[in-house]
């Protein structure tokens, strides 16, 4: 039955064939009878009332409502009940709430024997209950009162509980009265009360949007909604016992990796062929047990390959800065070390970095080639391993810059690439410019700064291969490049965050004429 959103005053019961014997004292919380003076002498007949109507009948001197006591046909004794006489006919209460006073979240045992005060609220107790309606026929009122004041009923023309043998089952008959409009009724295995979050079969983990903190008909703990109905969470589709409940399109992997489970359409469907790869290992994180890629892997766990750069490492779900193992396709050698930047966006993979002089960048060509220093400091990757990473696919570079002053600047372009030894690392591609690292105060292009060496094989101080003809950039800048006649742009100069000279770390056109650095950052991803 429904549950309506107001209080419950009092229910009653009427038999239809058709007590008065009234008691001073009140009964005691558990409804048992405690007599001490009979106020009426007058009876129809040498017996208690079986019910309050036979009270009415044998002492129609006083009709007045209020604590009276009867004896039920086979109950061993008697006692009290409240009679409510406000009626043309005389009804047994069983149950009353007004203000909450007493707890009903109570045992089988209190329920049983009764609880309350026969005056103010109370349950008459289903043993008593099932003696009274076992006697003859009863009708059965609920009187309710809503917080607005207004006033409802409901009756059933049939009322019997059952004994306690057989679970106090509840019969009841035919329903008419005037509160229909102003029930709720609730399904099988769904009850009323204040909806917080209810979950469905589908989608366990999550609250519906149907629950918005009202009181209304919802799932009862461990019951969750299936096609609209509330069912134990064992007749979900997708359920495995020990673990819950898989969502739709979720999976289970057993202990061991040893078998999947897929969540498809309400039904799962195990897969036994389930095995992690040589280079991953069946862990749980964050709650979710698979196989996983070892570090420097990436895949399903299944099947794994070596990350060919740090957007490979983003996108298999790591997206924390730091040095990580890669392998360009291609490249000959085994995996070397790299430092991913996870920041715009992610998979940023670095290949020179600059912070506080400690490496010196002042280096031949054979050095350049290998590279040098480390990738969780300053470093530059090797225009070896630069070459492989670029020419896999297709890559944006930025350069992040800070100035002498701690501003920050940024230069993007679209396309990066460098050639191989056998074509001196010549920067072959440097696409088109974004950023901020361009005041704009001169004619060339924007982004001028780099794309200025486009073309440009790299040079060292033991390797002249750019376009000066009266010197080499490399020994007479005291750095390496992609030098033209000779730069724009100068981020493997001498390290001097206060030097002001044209040995310097440098980048031209940064805002405010300041072009000398204190920090630069190398790195390309994927376009």
């Amino acid at each position: 039955m429904g549950h309506p959103s107001w209080y419950i005053t009092q229910i009653l019961v009427l038999c239809w064939t058709a007590g008065i014997f009234r008691a001073q004292q009140l009964s005691n919380e558990h409804g048992n009878s405690h007599v001490t003076a009979p106020m009426y002498f007058f009876y129809q007949r040498p017996e208690y009332p079986r019910d309050c109507q036979e009270v009415q009948v044998q002492c129609q001197s006083n009709n007045s409502s209020g604590v009276y006591v009867i004896k039920p046909d086979g109950y061993p004794e008697p006692f009290e009940v409240y009679c409510d006489n406000a009626n043309p006919q005389a009804w047994t209460v069983i149950q009353r709430r007004v203000d909450g006073f007493i707890d009903f979240n109570r045992d089988w045992e209190s329920y049983k024997l009764g609880f309350g005060f026969l005056w103010h609220e109370y349950w008459i107790g289903n043993e008593k209950l099932a003696y009274l309606t076992s006697q003859m026929e009863y009708e059965l009122r609920i009187d309710m009162t809503i917080s607005n004041g207004s006033t409802f009923y409901v009756s059933y023309n049939l009322f019997r509980i059952s004994d306690e043998f057989s679970g106090y089952k509840l019969t009841s008959g035919q329903y008419f009265g005037n509160a229909d409009t102003f029930i709720t009724w609730c399904s099988n295995n769904v009850g009323y009360g204040n909806c917080s979050c209810q979950r469905s079969c589908e989608d366990p983990s999550s609250c519906l949007d149907t629950c918005d903190d009202s009181v209304q008909c919802i799932c009862p703990e461990n019951y969750y909604v299936k096609q609209a109905v509330c069912v134990p969470q064992e007749e979900c589709g997708c359920f495995v016992s020990g673990v819950g409940i898989i969502p739709e399109g979720g999976f289970y992997v057993s202990a061991g990796c040893t078998r999947r489970a897929v969540c498809n359409n309400g039904h799962l469907t195990w897969d036994g062929t389930y095995r992690c790869d040589s280079d991953a290992a069946c862990e749980e994180k964050e709650n979710i047990r698979q196989c996983y890629c070892n570090p420097g892997y990436v895949g399903d766990g299944q099947s794994c390959t070596m990350a060919t750069d740090c957007f490979d490492i983003y996108n298999a779900g790591m997206n924390v800065n730091g040095v990580y193992l890669v392998k360009p396709t291609s490249w000959p050698g085994s995996a070397f070390e790299v430092y991913c930047n996870m920041s715009d966006g992610g998979g940023w993979t670095v290949f020179q970095h600059r912070e506080d002089g400690t490496v010196d960048f002042y280096r031949n060509w054979n050095a350049y080639k290998a590279g040098f220093g480390s990738a969780d400091h300053e470093y530059w990757l090797g225009n070896d391993k630069i070459y492989y990473l670029t020419n896999q696919k297709r890559y944006t570079i930025r350069v992040d810059l800070v100035n002498r002053y701690g501003l920050p600047y940024y230069a993007k372009y679209d396309y990066f690439r460098i050639s191989s030894e056998s074509d001196l690392y010549r920067l072959t591609e440097v696409g088109a410019y974004s950023g901020n690292a361009d005041d704009g105060s001169h004619s060339n292009p924007a982004g001028y700064a780099l794309s200025y060496h486009r073309g440009k094989p790299f040079s060292t101080y033991d390797r002249d291969n750019d376009d000066y003809y009266s010197y080499n950039c490399a020994s007479y800048w005291h750095g390496a490049w992609w030098y033209h006649s000779c730069y724009y742009s100068h981020l493997n100069g001498n390290y001097n965050e206060q030097s002001v000279d044209d040995n310097s770390v440098s980048w031209h056109y940064l805002p405010g004429s300041i072009r000398y650095i204190k920090y630069t950052e190398m790195k390309v991803r994927p376009l």
